[in-house]
């Protein structure tokens, strides 16, 4: 009797105590299961984005799938952690029913952010990344509703239900697969812990292996890794969205703020290349030992326009390759194109970013985006005093309104330019019956700029005035009026919707100019309009995306032609604004902008400007004429030779110059963080002391 009791209690210590083989066979069809869930997700973000893949060879196409093989095991090892560890100890092998509800829970986030990474690449063509955590930060009522009206919630969380349900079921079954009969676990004795320890430490080693993804000396895989096809959307398809959104969140949350750019120039070579960048002839340096190009701008009488007011319309989206004066086929900007025929249009601008608030920043306080600080105007360096157009025309003692379609609350625009200098801020509260109200983002963009034209046209003319006002409706998830005053856009799949809001703004657009036309200010007024930043297409030129840069900017003043033509070919971005805004109005001004007049550079200067894309990673360019340079930490720097307009395309290129653009660049980056740090970017006042 007392044998068959321990015969019974051995075999109850045995049935919890599953054997070696059996648990090694268990964690492998589990990480097989994952794999198999990684790839199907990636397969999913194919065929939903499909049109980005064009003319590329499925050999290509596969390329990227083996690439993203690499990074999904990393992802395997990491969710079977617990279960390596479990090889320790026989008690830990038995708890079958919590590695159950682990994979089953982590394998389910991880499903999540595959399939909310689907309409999120779509948007901004990158794998999930510190946007998330920026929007997660933002007014939670205006990001769900956002969410909810914009994109399929209620499909993608059936899906994830369904997934999540299935996952489990088949977790459960490879653990029943997987667990030896009672017979069996009679014969057989626990192995001995010398042995396990010696299987341990050999599946250690291949666990390491397979988590860095490569054999070579130095760091492990980087994203750069999956960059080795000519596709830059395969090149994306490689990577894995859970881990670049690892990746932006040590970046994000790190103490020692990680993805500030890092100084590699000695930082008196970087200042000079700096000044040698930006300062012109009518540049006079001052303060040389405090700042790095604060100075002294004299523009020449020669090269100023009859003007005394300055109105800035930046517009949401615009996308330089939908604008039919870029060269854009299809009709989606009539009233621009239309307007691109009496003034001077820039058709090789670009965005600093790729994100509203960074158009914001670099358009009126003329600071560049830069790594770490993509979201400058909620951050406390962002409470600095920059040199923008408010502190410049502030000075001479201007009247402001800037008048906006949503609220002010969102990216703190209120408490970010209400410290540069503006004073009036009209929103989406402020607007009375508006014709229409989307319940995300506020009124309609013909309500927006129809209180533009009014608050323009009642202003007592005394003293003069600057208005920024900001378009909205170009925005996720284009809610627009139901009765639309414009035909819908057909034939372009996806794209409809975006185009559909584009040519409604553009008409809106239209309708503010007829009313501006009819008062007495115009005729005194610059005007300045600008896309913030443009969206993806169906291509995706180079590493940062160029149709997600490329914006138009257009400059309407009286006699503007007449000096300056009708178009310049000119390199600029969003900084330049400012500088090419003072260089009309004439007079001397103190300023610490980032960029230049764009209408009194040297002779034969094609111009240049530094790009990031938002999010947290380390990647930027240098535009500088038909070229750009992209560097990135975790890849090999690329040169591209660029062309925009209706044959949009970029092709790998080889030039002995290229050392030297590098240098411009890291130094441009280097220097402007080093001046934000230590809060010398901007200056007392506008005007000289």
């Amino acid at each position: 009797m007392a044998n068959l009791d321990a015969l019974k209690q051995q075999g109850v210590r045995a049935s919890l105590s599953p054997t070696l083989k059996s648990h090694l066979a268990y964690t492998l069809l589990s990480g097989l299961v994952i794999m198999l869930m990684l790839s199907l997700v990636r397969l999913a973000l194919l065929v939903y984005n499909s049109d980005m893949v064009g003319d590329t060879p499925y050999a290509t196409v596969a390329e990227g799938f083996l690439n993203g093989l690499r990074f999904d095991l990393r992802v395997v090892v990491y969710l079977s952690i617990p279960l390596l560890l479990a090889i320790l100890s026989p008690w830990a092998m038995a708890r079958r029913g919590v590695f159950r509800v682990w994979l089953t829970l982590t394998s389910s986030v991880v499903m999540f952010l595959g399939l909310m990474e689907m309409d999120f690449y779509r948007e901004f063509h990158q794998r999930l990344n510190g946007l998330v955590f920026q929007y997660i930060k933002e007014d939670p009522k205006t990001v769900l509703s956002m969410l909810w009206y914009g994109f399929p919630v209620v499909r993608y969380l059936l899906a994830w239900a369904f997934g999540t349900w299935l996952l489990s079921l088949l977790f459960k079954g490879i653990d029943r697969m997987t667990r030896d009969s009672g017979a069996v676990m009679l014969q057989r004795r626990v192995a001995p812990w010398y042995n396990r320890l010696a299987v341990f430490m050999v599946i250690l080693l291949v666990a390491v292996v397979a988590a860095r993804g490569t054999l070579r000396q130095g760091p492990p895989m980087r994203w750069g890794d999956a960059f080795t096809t000519d596709s830059n959307f395969v090149n994306q398809l490689g990577l894995n969205g859970t881990l670049t959104l690892i990746d932006a969140a040590k970046s994000r949350f790190g103490e020692d703020r990680a993805n500030i750019w890092k100084p590699v120039l000695e930082q008196d070579v970087a200042t000079q290349s700096v000044r040698e960048q930006l300062l012109t002839a009518n540049d006079t340096l001052v303060d040389a030992d405090e700042a790095a190009i604060r100075r002294d701008f004299v523009p020449p009488a020669e090269r100023t326009l009859p003007i005394k007011n300055v109105v800035v319309i930046l517009m949401e989206s615009f996308a330089g390759h939908s604008v039919g004066a870029l060269g854009s086929p299809g009709n989606i900007t009539p009233y621009f194109d239309k307007l691109a025929k009496e003034g001077l249009l820039f058709d090789r601008f670009f965005s600093n970013g790729t994100h509203t608030h960074q158009g914001m920043f670099a358009t009126m306080a003329c600071f560049p985006n830069l790594p770490g600080f993509e979201y400058l105007m909620q951050t406390p360096e962002g409470g600095h005093k920059l040199s923008g157009l408010p502190a410049l025309l502030s000075a001479r003692d201007y009247d402001d309104v800037y008048v906006y379609n949503g609220d002010f609350a969102w990216d703190n625009q209120s408490g970010f330019f209400g410290n540069q200098g503006m004073t009036t801020f009209i929103g989406r509260n402020d607007f009375v019956n508006p014709v229409f109200s989307d319940p995300t983002w506020g009124v309609s963009d013909q309500d927006m700029f129809d209180r533009g034209a009014e608050e323009l046209a009642k202003h007592d003319g005394k003293k003069p005035i600057y208005a920024l006002l900001q378009s909205l409706s170009n925005h996720t998830p284009y809610a627009l009026p139901k009765d639309l005053p414009v035909e819908p856009v057909t034939g372009q799949g996806r794209l409809d919707e975006h185009l559909t809001a584009m040519r409604y703004s553009d008409w809106a657009l239209g309708q503010f100019f007829e009313k501006a036309r009819k008062e007495p200010y115009f005729k005194e007024t610059l005007f300045v309009i600008v896309g913030d930043h443009g969206f993806g297409n169906h291509q995706q030129v180079t590493e940062l995306d160029l149709g997600r840069f490329n914006v138009p900017l257009l400059l309407i003043a009286p006699g503007i032609q007449d000096k300056f033509g009708a178009v310049n070919h000119t390199v600029g971005t969003q900084v330049d604004i400012v500088p090419t805004i003072m260089g009309r109005l004439g007079g001397k001004a103190r300023h610490q902008c980032w960029g230049r007049d764009l209408l009194n550079l040297p002779e034969g200067d094609q111009g240049v400007g530094m790009i990031k894309p938002s999010g947290s990673e380390q990647i930027v360019g240098l535009v500088q004429g038909d070229r750009i340079l992209i560097e990135s930490k975790d890849m090999t720097p690329r040169m591209y030779r660029y062309q925009l307009g209706s044959e949009f395309k970029a092709e790998l290129i080889e030039s002995p110059d290229q050392p030297e653009m590098l240098k411009k660049l890291e130094a441009y980056i280097q220097t402007a963080t080093k001046s934000l740090l230590d809060n010398t970017a901007g200056v007392v006042h506008g005007t000289p002391k």
